[in-house]
């Protein structure tokens, strides 16, 4: 980990690999700084890593990079503490948020973080780029809360890219906040709600038998993708209606 006037530089890799006798092995688990990974509780073949934030941020100027990677045969769960605060800091400049993660082959990755806030004042670009391999299984939600209670949002610029065996499975963009392209809070985006957000589900079957495209409820949809992928987005008032949409999506694809 570095620091200073230019902020927090901080990383955390998890590695998973299958150990030949149907469990999980962590030969990597290590973070820095804010970024702590840690192993807790997991039942069969699954293996459980919980991020820890040991400090507040990303300030601005901070740049965290969390990267986990899948090999064959092995099941990740990834969650998180609590929830992430982008916050205003004294360097200049934005911060940044990278996560990196690889699927092999007949693995499995579910990526269930908590919310992130964009709090007043802040300017975080997050990047969230998935490689996967056909045969993969992904479960993915990202939560983007802007502002906290009665307060204005941050800027945020958020962007998800999912590629299978190296060709676009998503790759989409959003910008919201001071500064951002006009419309952004506007019928044809937000419509004024504060808390947005999608699950990503990848499963080999979804190729040769797809999602119905479907109405989650007013704010919801759910959309196949060309390709073994299903997508739902979301939109609600609160954090707290959003995760109990986004919770029922995921009940129902299973």
């Amino acid at each position: 980990m570095t620091g200073g006037a230019v902020g927090v530089r901080a990383t955390a890799r998890i590695d998973a690999r299958g150990d030949g006798r149907g469990r999980t092995v962590l030969p990597t688990l290590r973070g820095e700084g804010p970024l702590a990974p840690r192993r807790t509780r997991a039942g069969g073949s699954e293996a459980r890593v919980l991020l820890v934030g040991a400090m507040s941020g990303p300030l601005g100027g901070d740049h965290f990079t969390v990267t986990a990677d899948v090999a064959e045969g092995a099941r990740l769960h990834v969650g998180s503490a609590a929830a992430t605060i982008a916050l205003p800091g004294q360097a200049a400049g934005e911060a940044r948020y990278d996560v990196r993660l690889k699927v092999a082959a007949d693995a499995e990755l579910c990526w269930l973080p908590e919310q992130l806030i964009s709090a007043k004042g802040s300017d975080l670009r997050l990047t969230t780029h998935v490689d996967l391999v056909a045969g993969a299984w992904l479960t993915l939600r990202e939560e983007q809360v802007l502002g906290r209670a009665g307060e204005e949002p941050g800027r945020l610029t958020s962007r998800l890219t999912v590629l299978l065996d190296g060709r676009p499975l998503l790759d989409q963009e959003l910008a919201c906040g001071p500064g951002a392209p006009g419309g952004w809070d506007g019928p044809a985006v937000l419509a004024g709600h504060r808390a947005l957000g999608q699950l990503l589900v990848v499963r080999p079957e979804y190729a040769w038998q797809p999602v119905e495209p479907r109405l989650l409820g007013e704010y919801a949809a759910l959309t196949p993708l060309a390709g073994p992928g299903a997508l739902v987005t979301a939109l609600a008032p609160d954090a707290l209606r959003l995760r109990r949409t986004l919770d029922e999506a995921l009940h129902f694809l299973g």
